[in-house]
């Protein structure tokens, strides 16, 4: 889907900043430094300029602190590989950071007594942007992919920015009608996100549709060996032959002549 502002674009505001962030690196500072300080700075400039209606000046503030947001980045990636804790600062500094400029456009505009409905457009715009950065963390997570959408961080700060400008010039529909288009921007690109991940959703084919395999025959008890047959008696011990009888003694010879 395309965006707003074109990856060409972010590319060379990048390319722009990497003096500034090599400098910053030379000096010891640190990506989480500047999101920390680039958060504050977008709170001093919409709470305490733009909620009180100086436009002009919470624009310039709310706008040069934003561009932290690609300077911390820059400089991640000049100083190489690192831990993930610096992406999840940035997107809870960034979380802070919307709050805190929606938050005051509608206190503003709720002062003039909501012009053209631009109290609930900006509570819109601020209720979707959270439900925009919300669907890609979450569909990341999932291992789905939502990078997709028409109005990014970059573009709903940018939208706002013009309409504090077309305010502080004196035009009153200026700001209520830059947050109108925002709003429905913000609707638009959160049901991009969702569609887009519902189509990378490829589930993988259950293990259970494809037919059981059938068990393995049994196979046939194996045949018992043939009891061993008994040993064959042996022959009885030949009885030894019976004692032939003594010879008979001769006859006791005649007595001689009378």
């Amino acid at each position: 889907m395309a965006k707003i502002v074109s990856v060409p674009a972010r590319a060379l505001v990048s390319y722009v900043l990497h003096p500034t962030a090599r400098l910053l690196l030379r000096l010891g500072v640190t990506p989480n430094a500047v999101t920390v300080a680039g958060t504050v700075g977008v709170l001093i400039g919409a709470l305490g300029f733009g909620a009180r209606g100086e436009l002009f000046w919470g624009t310039v503030i709310v706008t040069a602190s934003a561009l932290t947001d690609a300077l911390d980045g820059t400089m991640a990636r000049l100083r190489g590989p690192a831990g993930n804790f610096g992406a999840l600062l940035d997107s809870s500094m960034d979380r802070i950071a919307d709050a805190a400029v929606f938050g005051a456009v509608a206190y503003y505009l709720a002062g003039l007594g909501n012009p053209y409905g631009g109290m609930v457009a900006a509570l819109i715009s601020l209720a979707f942007g959270q439900v925009v950065s919300y669907v890609k963390a979450r569909a990341q997570s999932l291992g789905l992919d939502a990078d997709v959408g028409i109005a990014e961080r970059l573009e709903r700060l940018l939208i706002v920015g013009v309409g504090g400008l077309l305010g502080a010039a004196g035009l009153e529909w200026g700001l209520p009608a830059a947050l109108w288009v925002l709003s429905v921007l913000s609707v638009i690109t959160v049901c991009q996100r969702l569609i887009h991940a519902a189509r990378s959703d490829v589930v993988p084919p259950s293990s259970s549709s494809s037919p059981a395999a059938s068990p393995p025959a049994a196979s046939p008890p194996a045949a018992s060996p043939p009891a061993a047959s008994p040993p064959a008696a042996s022959p009885p011990a030949a009885s030894p032959p019976a004692a032939s009888p003594p010879p008979a003694a001769p006859e006791a010879a005649a007595d001689g002549p009378a």
